[in-house]
């Protein structure tokens, strides 16, 4: 069964772990990788960099304690190395080697790529020099250069091909410590200076001093040439599992026949081109014989090589055709246990797993390529395995399946477990294998607690109720009541299982009683609701009583459920009784007293008026508004209404009080301005009020009015020609807000034309103010109904009642549950009598 494992599987067996906090780009198409081949190549890149590091290190030596044995490591083969190339070559040797050590420390990293930035830097500038012809003052920065020859352009100066390769070699060691950079863009860079340095080794070795040097610049020593290789090499192989290098190195077909390719390609041509040199220049072939030889070689080995390569492919192809049915299966199989919500295990007899499933690995936090091939202990805590292997050991006795309920201890906890273990027998009916499903229940299980501790809670809390509960199913049948039942009905709950709730009703209600309950299952979206109003219960000698009800629903499952909780309301009703007895008795004396304190206003002939008060529902008749009209003399008269904050009694007590300080003053001859302050010293008297109060004085005779507010509404006038208005005035601050001292806001009051004829609506804040609404749009529907309604005569009061009314009826919908109190007053103002108009 180990054949379970896909090639994914086997690829991840063999990579080797990066370092924790390193980045891991695709590989080329997820190849495998050998770690011993990723161990070699590593090693390989190090010393490769060292070696690098130890030329350059040589070659300074030479300058430093000028010895030309070590400036010149091949005498025989071209100049010496110069002093900044010997500088760059070190310093990239051990970039490199820092960039190959793994796992990579910050320290050395950041060590690794200021050296390579310092190489990068003197390659760049030396192409400068030779790009602009300029001395930068680098080339004998270090020493004097003593050893120009024949190879030397510019004392000190290293060859431009040197250069150019120290740039591609510092830059592809900052690229290849960068893991965010994708690593074939510095392996690139790595073959382009290994290319740099062969192609003056092959220029040495055929003899051909075009590949050395480049006109009349400085060539290229031989060992240079030897470090640019050394330093290619560490470069390409510095990252081996990514990239160019995962070709080569992966542990596939392809790494194999990739390596072999690349050594041919590194050796033959080389080999048969120096063969076919030192043939020609022993004279043993002419020049184009030696060209067809080697074009001949070349045509051999390439063949020798494309063979070898088929015949590979071929084994390839031949065991892929073998496996590819079963893979199939085994894909097919895998891809069934991974989407397994369980855990899905096969072990051998021995317990080592041949094949887990996703949810084994989650469960475990371990990877698959941890676990297959291994025993329970080599995976698990020793006390879990004991279990497991205990469990196997008994099913393997008992030669059948087994299913068993157990608490594990993972590494998150312990859990609930279900667990199912089967043999996996051959055709004979032996069992070579065991495979185990296990489903972790540990929600399921405490779903299960959860629901009977809330049963057990559900009971507690139905029986500890101090009502009688009654639970029906759709149709009314009891199915669960408490004990409290028996208290007010007279019957056990156990008596009450399966009769129907109605019957708990006195014979002549239970028809309403069924109506109600059939009506309320039969509404869409039943809402629990109380019911209070003749429902009755019959206790356990036959007497009827009444009770509360509180009706509501629960859909469980595939029924409904109602909850009836009856409540007994005897002493409820009784009390209810006489506190409606005493209300309607302090209705009446709270009414008569009202009026008595606001008086009925004098009946003037010549100043009709019509007024409505609405007292508030919350308090039985009692509140602060207050209006008089006050004759002063000749067609003068004085209007006031105002505003006593709160209800109840002490506002009614106030407004009285303020009713008859305002009477007295207004008839004394008082300005409104005068008359305002005094009411304001007055109510600075009394603790904690506050008044809202208007007083104008109609001056019939002049045709005028004198207004003074504070804090009151404005005052709305109709005239006789055109649409109802605001009487502009300004507005005080309330009685009762200036300091008792003095000093405070003044009273202002202001006199304006008023032609006879019109009509004047004053009124309290009751009239207009709605939670929720704009009092602006309020006082504006006021004076479009005002202006809509019938023009009356101005001498007749009758029309002016029917305004009054028409208003009253506009702006209040629900006299009977209006909670605040309402005063309107209309005044119609007539010409005075013996003028033009006038009566």
């Amino acid at each position: 069964m180990s054949s379970i494992r896909d090639e994914s599987a086997v690829a991840r067996e063999q990579r080797v772990p990066e370092p924790t906090g390193t980045h891991r780009p695709e590989r080329a198409e997820e190849l495998p990788i050998s770690p011993r081949v990723l161990t070699t190549a590593r090693a390989v890149a190090g010393a490769t960099a060292l070696a690098a590091a130890l030329v350059g290190l040589l070659v300074l030596a030479g300058w430093v304690i000028d010895v030309d044995a070590l400036k010149n490591l091949l005498p025989s083969a071209g100049g010496a190395m110069k002093a900044m190339a010997a500088v760059a070559t070190l310093a990239l040797g051990l970039s490199l080697y820092g960039v190959a050590r793994r796992p990579a420390r910050p320290g050395m990293l950041a060590a690794a790529r200021a050296a390579a930035v310092l190489a990068t830097v003197i390659g760049v500038l030396t192409l400068a020099e030779y790009a602009t012809g300029a001395s930068l003052g680098l080339d004998e920065l270090l020493f004097t250069d003593d050893t120009a020859d024949v190879a030397t352009g510019t004392p000190g100066r290293m060859a431009p091909n040197t250069a150019a390769a120290l740039v591609l070699a510092g830059v592809a060691a900052l690229w290849s410590s960068t893991p965010r950079l994708p690593a074939w863009t510095s392996q690139l860079m790595g073959l382009a200076v290994l290319t740099l340095g062969m192609l003056r080794m092959y220029g040495g070795a055929y003899g051909v001093p075009e590949l050395e040097r480049f006109g009349a610049y400085t060539g290229m020593a031989m060992h240079t040439a030897l470090a640019l290789v050394l330093m290619g090499i560490s470069v390409f192989l510095n990252r081996p599992d990514e990239g160019l290098t995962s070709l080569l190195t992966n542990a596939g077909a392809t790494g194999a026949l990739g390596r072999r390719l690349f050594a041919a390609a590194l050796v033959v041509p080389p080999l048969l081109g120096w063969v076919v040199l030192a043939g020609m220049n022993a004279g043993l072939f002419s020049p184009p014989l030696g060209m067809a030889l080697l074009v001949s070689a070349h045509v051999g080995a390439f063949t020798v090589m494309i063979f070898g390569a088929l015949i590979m492919g071929r084994r390839v192809e031949v065991s892929h055709a073998r496996l590819e049915w079963q893979v199939r299966q085994n894909e097919l199989l895998q891809a069934f246990m991974d989407h397994t919500p369980a855990v899905v295990f096969i072990k051998d007899l021995e317990g080592r797993f041949l094949a887990v499933n996703t949810k084994f690995e989650q469960n475990l936090g371990l990877a698959r390529d941890q676990v297959l091939g291994r025993r329970y202990e080599d995976v698990m805590p020793p006390e879990l395995a004991r279990q497991a292997r205990a469990a196997d050991l008994d099913m393997l006795e008992q030669g059948r399946p087994v299913q068993r309920e157990e608490v594990l201890a993972v590494p998150d906890g312990p859990r609930e477990f279900l667990s199912s273990l089967f043999p996996l027998n051959d055709a004979s009916g032996t069992p070579y294998a065991l495979c185990g499903v296990v489903t972790d229940i540990t929600e399921r299980v405490a779903a299960q607690r959860e629901v009977e501790r809330s049963r057990q809670r559900f009971l507690a809390l139905l029986e500890s109720a101090p009502d009688a509960i009654l639970i029906t199913d759709g149709d009314g049948t009891v199915v669960m009541a408490n004990a409290q039942v028996e208290r007010l009905f007279g019957r056990s709950p156990e008596d009450l299982l399966g009769t129907r709730a109605v019957d708990l009703a006195p014979a002549p209600w239970r028809r309403r009683h069924r109506a109600l309950l059939t009506a309320y299952l039969r509404s869409r979206d039943p809402r629990p609701t109380v019911v209070d109003r003749d429902l009755y219960g019959t206790r356990g000698d036959g007497s009827p009583f009444p009770v509360e009800v509180s009706v509501s629903s629960l859909q469980a499952e595939r029924e409904t459920l109602v909850f009836l909780t009856v409540r007994d309301i005897t002493e409820r009703r009784r009390a209810e009784a006489e506190r409606a007895e005493r209300y309607e008795q302090q209705r009446r004396i709270a009414y008569t007293l009202q009026h008595s304190l606001m008086g009925e206003p004098p009946r003037l002939p010549y100043l009709p008026t019509a007024y409505r008060y609405l007292a508030s529902v919350q308090d039985p008749g009692v509140g602060g508004d207050w209006f008089d009209v006050i004759p002063l003399d000749r067609h003068r008269t004085g209007v006031i209404i105002g505003d006593v904050m709160g209800r109840g009694l002490e506002a009614a007590a106030v407004m009285g009080q303020l009713r008859a300080a305002s009477h007295a003053l207004a008839r004394t001859g008082a300005a409104p301005s005068r008359l305002m302050a005094a009411l304001d010293t007055f109510v600075d008297d009394l603790a904690d009020q506050l008044v809202t109060c208007l007083y104008l004085v109609l001056d019939q005779d002049a045709g005028e009015v004198t207004v003074c507010s504070a804090g009151h509404l404005p005052v709305i006038v109709l005239p006789p020609d055109g649409p109802a208005r605001l009487l502009r005035a300004p507005v005080g601050v309330p009685l009762g807000v200036n300091a008792p001292s003095g000093g405070g806001v003044p009273f202002e009051e202001v006199t304006g034309p008023l032609p006879p004829g019109s009509v004047l609506a004053l009124y309290t804040d009751g009239l207009v103010e709605r939670p929720g609404t704009d009092i602006e749009a309020r006082i504006g529907l006021l004076a479009d109904t005002l202006n809509s309604a019938p023009r009356p005569a101005p001498t007749d009061p009758k029309t002016l009642d029917g305004v009054a009314e028409l208003l009253l009826r506009t702006l209040i919908e629900d006299p009977a549950a209006y909670d605040d109190d309402v005063t309107l007053l209309l005044i119609s103002v007539p010409a005075p009598p013996g003028t033009p108009g006038g009566g």
